[in-house]
């Protein structure tokens, strides 16, 4: 819900709060990027596939706003039933959120998995989605460029209508203020469901 409407007594700002889920594949850079949103190590980072085995959760706050961060396991076609149960984790996680922010490395084309993943967003309308292209630091400008153009494209062939599209390095902390403040800022489409009061 925008906050443009509500007063706060003392013409303070309204406080806002929700909840984010960090989604992807694999190895998407999702726990690396929880930890520079919430700037504290609050989960397991690893080169290892399906390091994240739980959801973790850490907290954004700021004086206006708190957004409570979770980070999941990467989603995938599940050939085990501890795939399938890690899947449904995800799944159950992202039904209760009020924003989603879906990894996409840069240092890799946007293969099946990533395909798989934004399309199973696909039936989820009323929820923000962001495409964040992760790992912009292991890669050339022209490769991201050529990498945010197939996000774009992505959202369009899966019908999923991207809230923004945002490149950021959690290694270096490149635009990672920025996505905060796009998760948070009043008013902007990404924070758009985030609850007043």
């Amino acid at each position: 819900m925008p906050a443009s409407g509500v007063s706060e007594p003392d013409g303070l700002a309204p406080f806002r709060s929700g909840f984010g889920a960090i989604v992807g594949r694999p190895n998407a850079g999702k726990s690396t990027l929880t930890n520079a949103l919430v700037g504290a190590k609050v989960a397991i980072t690893s080169s290892k596939p399906q390091t994240t085995r739980h959801t973790i959760r850490g907290v954004v706050h700021r004086p206006d706003a708190q957004l409570v961060l979770v980070d999941t396991p990467g989603l995938h076609k599940p050939r085990t039933l501890l795939g399938e149960r890690l899947n449904d984790l995800v799944r159950t996680t992202w039904s209760t959120v009020d924003v989603i922010v879906v990894c996409l490395p840069a240092s890799d084309p946007i293969g099946p998995g990533d395909r798989y993943v934004v399309g199973e967003l696909a039936g989820l309308t009323k929820i923000p989605v962001l495409g964040v292209a992760t790992k912009t630091d292991l890669v050339s400008r022209d490769r991201l460029g050529e990498h945010l153009s197939q996000i774009n494209d992505l959202g369009a062939a899966t019908g999923v209508a991207w809230a923004e599209i945002v490149p950021v390095s959690a290694l270096t902390g490149e635009q990672v203020p920025l996505l905060r403040d796009l998760l948070l800022a009043p008013g902007s489409r990404g924070s758009a469901a985030l609850s007043v009061g």
